[in-house]
């Protein structure tokens, strides 16, 4: 899926939120990485498998991104 040089963390990574977004959905509070993994501005995730990562720490990175 990525076509990044060098590659981001695939979504199965322990750091895969370092993965590029490709798309932001702010209004909505959620951004899609290029890894297939969606990020919510808690710091949950829904990954491309359907599971899901409960909100763990503070303000995530994409939510702080210009």
């Amino acid at each position: 899926m990525c076509q990044h040089e060098p590659t981001c963390p695939p979504a199965e990574a322990p750091d895969r939120e370092a993965a590029r977004v490709v798309a932001s959905f702010r209004e909505q509070g959620w951004s899609l990485l290029c890894n297939g993994v969606i990020v919510f501005d808690d710091t949950g995730e829904l990954l491309p498998d359907g599971s899901t990562i409960a909100p763990h720490r503070g303000p995530a990175r994409h939510a702080l991104v210009g």
